[in-house]
């Protein structure tokens, strides 16, 4: 059975929603996340729809070791954290992040204005995520859901 289009807006989205546990998952309170592949069940690669408020980030700064990752701003001025760098970035500009650098990075909003932007990541199996500012770790798991621990293993 096939779809119809739809507007990426009426796909439903809970703000601040996030595999964080406290006390970090109050950090992205003001990100709201439309996962737009989830809805037409892509299993290969996720698709987001993001809207930061003032004062949001996207995450927690982080790398991973298997997942690329693509951004396209659409609307606001986020600032781009990308290792020590930082890039205000504008409507129509976008960033890819390869997989494997090591290179920790994330959006803030440090403007008066909602951001919002596109958001792509593959979902590479075993993919893990080290977070360098925050006791977290972060690992795909067969099933397709995450497990987040410490840094050192033990489970939150």
């Amino acid at each position: 059975m096939t779809q119809s289009p739809i507007s990426a807006t009426s796909i439903e989205a809970i703000l601040g929603k996030t595999i964080y546990p406290e006390p970090y998952s109050a950090r992205v309170s003001g990100r709201l996340k439309r996962k737009l592949g989830d809805h037409f069940g892509l299993t290969n690669f996720g698709v987001n729809l993001t809207h930061l408020d003032p004062g949001a980030m996207s995450g927690l700064r982080h790398c991973h070791s298997k997942q690329d990752e693509f951004i396209y701003i659409l609307d606001g001025n986020p600032t781009l954290i990308l290792g020590e760098e930082e890039f205000v970035l504008s409507p129509g500009e976008c960033y890819g992040y390869p997989a494997g650098t090591g290179i920790a990075h994330h959006l803030v909003n440090r403007s008066t204005e909602t951001v919002t932007y596109i958001e792509v990541g593959d979902r590479s199996p075993d993919d893990e995520v080290e977070y360098p500012d925050d006791d977290l770790k972060a690992t795909l798991q067969p099933n397709g859901e995450w497990s987040v621990t410490h840094k050192d293993g033990y489970p939150y």
